[in-house]
């Protein structure tokens, strides 16, 4: 399969690929653009999250702790006083880098559920969710984030299985098929656990109408 420096470097290129293409027709500006690189990169490792320790878990999860911290922060302020803010905002930080990578290793199986287009669905929504409710970004921007999230989890799966193809052997190696793939399924349950979980966010999705356009407008440019 590839490995790490592979997969972040490949879906790197896609996004600056696509934030160049969306700056030349006026989509966003230079800083937008730049973001739009970070995020189709962070969806390029995001997939391995469900490998023991691999160098993308101690990544995500190291990444992952900042916006936790400013959110929980923001969200225990009226409530508490400066110490134990302080307290709890320690807390938070040290639970999602640590322990929830401990936790995520122990309920997850490597080439299961997270690597599937149903995890990349997942992942793109909330990512649009967040970038639109608590970022109070536009609805076209949201979408833009929660895309290019979705973007790198589908170059990573898509690299997976082309390194599963022995082109010297003429062959396939046995784990082709167990990434690009619409869900897992030797485990009903993690489907349905995460398609619940993908229609509990639809609420909170930016409207739909303005996604519609977007790829109609995204369409346009390869004509």
């Amino acid at each position: 399969m590839a490995n790490f420096r592979t997969h972040i470097t490949v879906a790197a290129a896609g996004g600056m690929l696509v934030a160049y293409g969306g700056w030349q027709v006026e989509w966003w500006l230079p800083s937008q653009a730049v973001l739009v690189i970070a995020l189709v990169s962070f969806g390029g490792i995001l997939p391995d999250i469900d490998a023991d320790r691999s160098h993308s878990i101690r990544l995500i999860f190291n990444l992952l702790s900042v916006p936790a911290l400013v959110l929980g922060a923001l969200l225990l302020q009226p409530w508490l006083t400066p110490g134990a803010l302080l307290i709890a905002c320690g807390g938070i930080y040290f639970s999602v880098r640590y322990l929830a990578g401990v936790l995520f290793s122990r309920f997850t199986v490597h080439r299961g559920i997270w690597h599937s287009l149903l995890a990349g669905s997942l992942c793109g929504l909330a990512t649009a969710a967040l970038s639109f409710n608590l970022l109070d970004q536009p609805a076209w921007l949201a979408w833009s984030h929660g895309g290019a999230v979705l973007l790198g989890f589908i170059i990573h799966l898509g690299l997976d299985e082309i390194y599963s193809v022995d082109l010297e052997g003429a062959r396939f190696k046995r784990s082709f098929g167990t990434a690009l793939k619409l869900g897992d399924s030797r485990r009903p349950m993690s489907n349905l656990l995460m398609l619940i979980a993908t229609l509990t966010l639809v609420p909170w999705a930016p409207p739909w109408a303005v996604l519609g356009e977007l790829l109609h407008q995204g369409s346009l440019l390869w004509r």
